[in-house]
């Protein structure tokens, strides 16, 4: 097994812990269940429209550039290394931004618009960042990155990464936040795909609690995550060995602190705070297999996008397949979901 894996799952320790995973599983499942999508009146709104972000942006009291962290500069980036040749050949060079020096470490992510690199900050080892290059400049993420510092407790704020600065041009954005070394979920269950073997059932329970917890938490502060799926959860990984500690494993605390996932990656994010009550969404992330009941039907939805995807992850982490539905008619006229799969036993 990798390094990944060996990190990402203290086995013997949680089967120790096998009866506090599923008292606390039992907890979170007896919290109350999202109404109905017809029993809730509101306007439907794209949250993901670049026009509805920027009016958000613009409208912020207090205005972005007052947060702690933000640096805006309203002409195109013009340092001595391109921006754009860091695509081709980044390793070891070093970049300048705002009076900031980035030696480039390697590339850590991609995606549709932006790059995720690993970086020393001025050249420091002991000082690993991410920065994250955006084009064309996105400076939405780091609002939702504040809005997590100031709702999210302090005792979960590790489980939803850290953004330390902003550096918005016209053409670019550059976004440093923390480095997590250890991967993410999605090749924790890749590690397991290329053996042909099956995580763990106990270490499927450990990472399920964590997102339950995680999206409690977030949906408590009225946050929607909005893409939530396995490469955008990373590994934290403990550095001290895991205690068989009730009270720690509960609260994260003790050994159990540094212990966990991380959720990353905010460009969908959708802050309620700026809807009226009862606004509904319409929205489609188009995101094979991670696309709602909701999304799928042409339905309005709030926070079923984050729980979707995370039955989606479990089913992944369960059978190394992405989840398939069939909806199928119950008592009294109304439908239920089963996914197609019949569950392990």
């Amino acid at each position: 097994m990798s390094l990944l894996c060996r990190n990402a799952e203290p086995i013997g320790r949680l089967k120790k812990a096998h009866v506090l995973f599923l008292e606390r599983i039992s907890d979170r499942v007896t919290i109350g269940l999202l109404p109905k999508i017809d029993e809730i009146d509101g306007s439907h709104v794209n949250p993901w429209l670049i026009s509805t972000i920027k009016n958000q942006l613009q409208n912020l009291k207090p205005p972005l550039l007052n947060y702690e962290g933000y640096y805006e500069n309203k002409k195109p980036y013009k340092g001595k290394v391109a921006l754009s040749n860091l695509l081709k050949s980044a390793r070891n060079k070093t970049i300048e931004i705002g009076g900031y020096k980035y030696q480039i470490k390697g590339r850590a992510g991609q995606g549709g618009f932006a790059q995720v690199f690993k970086a020393f900050e001025d050249g420091n080892p002991e000082d690993v960042v991410a920065l994250k290059i955006q084009k064309p400049a996105f400076p939405w993420e780091f609002y939702i990155y504040r809005q997590l510092d100031t709702r999210i407790p302090k005792t979960e704020r590790k489980n939803f990464g850290l953004a330390h600065r902003l550096h918005l041009y016209s053409d670019y954005s550059i976004l440093v936040s923390d480095f997590l070394a250890h991967g993410t979920l999605q090749d924790a269950i890749n590690s397991y795909h290329v053996t042909g073997a099956f995580m763990e059932e106990e270490l499927c329970i450990y990472y399920t609690i964590e997102m339950l917890c995680i999206l409690e938490t977030l949906h408590d502060a009225a946050i929607i995550h909005g893409d939530f799926k396995p490469d955008n959860l990373l590994i934290r990984h403990a550095r001290d060995d895991l205690m068989d500690d009730k009270d720690g494993f509960c609260k994260h605390t003790g050994s159990w602190r540094d212990q966990g996932l991380c959720l990353v990656d905010w460009g969908r994010g959708i802050d309620m705070h700026l809807y009226p009550a009862n606004t509904l969404f319409m929205g489609d992330c188009r995101t094979s297999g991670f696309r709602c009941i909701e999304m799928q039907e042409k339905r309005p939805w709030t926070y079923q996008v984050d729980a979707y995807g995370l039955c989606v992850i479990v089913h992944l982490m369960l059978h190394d397949s992405y989840m398939e539905l069939e909806k199928r008619p119950s008592r009294g006229g109304d439908y239920i979901y089963q996914p197609k799969k019949p569950f392990k036993r």
